[in-house]
């Protein structure tokens, strides 16, 4: 069941996903060649710890509990890679998602970050993953069904012969992180049933995975890295997102008050 959240949920919301935009830019402050993935997300659960707020995402249950408080994914991994030794060599990108609830409600947030100097082919996909992103949330303030918004994504992938991953959607957030409704970046016959209309109160963690070439995957040994099964990089952009009655608030990031 969809549950809308009323205005002092959103300012109560607003409070984690600000915590998660801070976390963000411990993480952009750290980036760097020779910094390990580890280190990073070292910091990151030192900050959380300091604010009270509880990391979404260490022990979350799986074949194995994760283990850390970030996703940290490198280069073709796609998301859920698990923070280690790897050292950030420049070229490289780095994928951070990361959550925490705070007086019981969450926030979500992943950005994919460049290392060092990139290829233009690399910056490219950075400037589409993140375009994307921001269309869904601005069109999720003009259109009526999610489905809508789903094509202009897919559009804007296909004119750059990209694909987005369908593996893995988005979904709705509230005092857990996971709530309903399943929010994904594509649209197929199948998924009618399950499109939702986008009103005042609704609160999403858009999120989509753009891979340079198939939107294909396989899961590590590990059982949460999921990386491209050709081999090509990928880029991940989320916000959580409050849709209002004067348009959508992005509550990890710094675009107003609700």
């Amino acid at each position: 069941m969809i549950t809308l959240k009323s205005k002092r949920e959103l300012v109560l919301m607003k409070e984690a996903g600000q915590l998660v935009a801070q976390a963000h830019r411990i993480v952009r402050s750290m980036i760097e060649p020779g910094v390990t993935t580890g280190e990073i997300d070292a910091q990151v659960e030192a900050f959380f710890e300091k604010h009270n707020a509880e990391p979404l995402f260490k022990g979350y249950p799986g074949d194995v509990p994760f283990p850390a408080v970030t996703c940290m994914s490198v280069n073709e991994q796609i998301v859920h890679g698990i923070p280690g030794d790897y050292e950030l060599k420049s070229g490289d990108i780095l994928s951070v998602d990361t959550g925490c609830r705070v007086n019981g409600w969450c926030g979500d947030s992943a950005w994919t970050y460049a290392v060092g100097d990139v290829s233009p082919e690399t910056q490219r996909l950075l400037d589409v993953g993140e375009e994307i992103l921001n269309v869904a949330i601005e069109q999720a303030g003009k259109q009526k069904k999610w489905s809508t918004v789903a094509k202009k994504m897919m559009k804007i992938a296909k004119a750059n012969r990209y694909s987005l991953v369908e593996k893995f959607v988005g979904h709705g957030i509230g005092r857990d992180m996971h709530e309903p409704p399943q929010v994904p970046n594509y649209t197929k016959k199948e998924l009618e049933y399950e499109d939702f209309e986008l009103k005042p109160g609704l609160v999403l963690a858009i999120e989509p995975m753009l891979n340079q070439g198939t939107p294909d995957i396989r899961v590590l040994a590990d059982k949460w890295t999921a990386v491209t099964k050709d081999g090509k990089l990928s880029v991940h952009f989320e916000h959580t997102v409050a849709l209002t009655e004067d348009g959508p608030v992005r509550l990890t990031g710094q675009d107003g008050e609700v």
